[in-house]
């Protein structure tokens, strides 16, 4: 008698257990379709904020265009002389509307990354070719700041084979925000091999620094470094993510060190050649 007892203790404890075990898989199955639609709702926000960065980027660039278009036309005296005052006014407009264009520009460069649809288009080049196109971009404004701007020569360096646009995509962020960090002193531009056989590119400034807490977040998106000179500079904080998203796509990766009060070298690293994966991932 007492083993059927046993038995039918046995019996119940199991069907208990099945009905647990039941209860629990209905609950992860609730679980799983969550997750599946909170995945889709992630989804599609995450594409409707592409497209929007999207649509108002392009939005933007017309006016964008315009007003640099009338400045320009201003600043030559084609309609007439301007004085010193007005000629300072027209320049204070155009630098404004650049800078707008260069965040403009950034978001749409952030809507392309995240929809996937960012082109990789590899081809081999010299560095001296580089390093000289990104010396005349940035001899306009060098006038305008107390530090000075250096390049060193890339001697007897090897060609690359990777996308050199935005390699100085890249190197343009770097610079750029060297030289708005630097009141005085220089920044200076480098490059050279590493014992892996890849190639370092570096940015070093004697600038302000960056506080060690900050580094590491320096590269995600909409971050800025909180200091004086930030408040009276504009930008989205999405320079440093590109430079990241396209130093991966590239092959490579980006890094920063920083001392407060001395100055901070930014740096990309990249394969001597684009592996072919890296190039149809991208596509």
């Amino acid at each position: 008698m007492s083993e059927n007892n046993e038995l039918e203790r046995l019996r119940a404890e199991s069907a208990g257990l099945r009905a647990e075990l039941e209860e629990t898989n209905q609950g992860v199955l609730a679980l799983y379709a969550e997750l599946d639609k909170q995945a889709e709702q992630l989804r599609q926000a995450s594409e409707l904020k592409s497209r929007f960065l999207s649509y108002m980027s392009h939005e933007f660039r017309t006016p964008l265009g315009s007003i640099l278009s009338i400045a320009r036309l201003l600043a030559d005296e084609l309609d007439g002389a301007l004085g010193v005052e007005q000629h300072k006014q027209v320049a204070f407009v155009a630098s404004a509307a650049r800078e707008l264009s260069d965040m403009v520009d950034d978001l749409l460069d952030l809507a392309k990354v995240e929809a996937g649809r960012i082109t990789i288009s590899p081809a081999w080049f010299e560095l001296m070719d580089l390093f000289s196109a990104l010396r005349g971009m940035f001899r306009p404004i060098m006038d305008a700041t107390e530090a000075d701007l250096i390049f060193e020569e890339p001697e007897n360096m090897p060609r690359l084979y990777t996308d050199d646009k935005k390699l100085a995509q890249i190197l343009r962020n770097f610079i750029s925000n060297a030289l708005k960090f630097t009141p005085r002193g220089e920044v200076r531009v480098s490059a050279h091999l590493e014992d892996d056989g890849r190639m370092r590119f570096a940015v070093s400034d004697t600038g302000i620094g960056i506080p060690p807490e900050l580094q590491d977040s320096l590269f995600e998106d909409f971050t800025q470094v909180d200091s004086p000179l930030q408040k009276r500079l504009r930008g989205t904080g999405l320079g440093l993510s590109l430079c990241r998203q396209f130093a991966h796509l590239l092959g490579g990766e980006v890094g920063v060190a920083s001392t407060p009060g001395a100055g901070s070298v930014f740096h990309v690293v990249l394969p001597l050649k684009l592996p072919m994966d890296e190039t149809h991932a991208a596509e």
